[in-house]
């Protein structure tokens, strides 16, 4: 098999990219695409307390284990199946489930700090980043961790403020700069979708 296609999108917590990720994969063969999770490689913290682990800080890039990362899509390059972690935002930790992910043509790679790392942006064939206004990635987020991870509305918004959107300025918004498409998530983002997809028709053709 050729190189696969590699896609990074990017963009802050809550601006949309699982959304336009879905977008992207829809009407595609899922036997063609495999979508990775950056937050699977969050490091391992089983030696921490669950209070430790509320304190560390998830926003920035030395929360992910991105050598493994970076071994496990050369892997898949080289068409190698991966053994990949998952992650459990309950319990703030890597579960003892790994999920075997198969080379695919295309490769999806989602996460906020997805473009921070230079070794995976040079892997990258098209590189996204999403954008969305503060306000609406807080409320997105408020909703979410609310009711898929377990968390209080006050435990939210102290994350927010004191790592999460300090971080967001410093880490995640400056890998914009990176980017070939900037995706504005505030409305819809059909025109831009149906650019990749072309895209991604062009070089499979290829």
């Amino acid at each position: 098999m050729n190189k696969p296609i590699i896609i990074a999108v990017a963009g802050g917590s809550s601006s949309g990219k699982t959304t336009v990720v879905n977008k992207i994969i829809k009407n595609i063969d899922h036997g063609r695409v495999e979508v990775i999770r950056h937050d699977d490689y969050y490091k391992d913290q089983s030696e921490k307390t669950m209070e430790e682990r509320r304190l560390v800080n998830y926003d920035h890039p030395f929360a992910l284990d991105n050598d493994l990362f970076f071994k496990h899509l050369n892997d898949l390059i080289n068409n190698l199946p991966i053994d990949k972690p998952t992650y459990d935002f309950v319990s703030l930790n890597r579960t003892k489930i790994t999920e075997k992910i198969f080379p695919a043509e295309i490769i999806i790679l989602e996460g906020i700090l997805i473009l921070e790392d230079e070794r995976i942006r040079e892997l990258s064939d098209i590189k996204i980043f999403v954008e969305a206004d503060d306000d609406i990635r807080l409320i997105r987020r408020i909703k979410r961790d609310t009711t898929e991870r377990g968390r209080t509305l006050n435990n939210v918004l102290d994350q927010y403020m004191s790592t999460v959107k300090p971080m967001h300025h410093a880490f995640v918004k400056p890998t914009k700069r990176y980017a070939d498409i900037i995706i504005p998530n505030d409305y819809s983002h059909d025109v831009a979708v149906d650019l990749i997809k072309a895209k991604i028709s062009t070089i499979l053709n290829n």
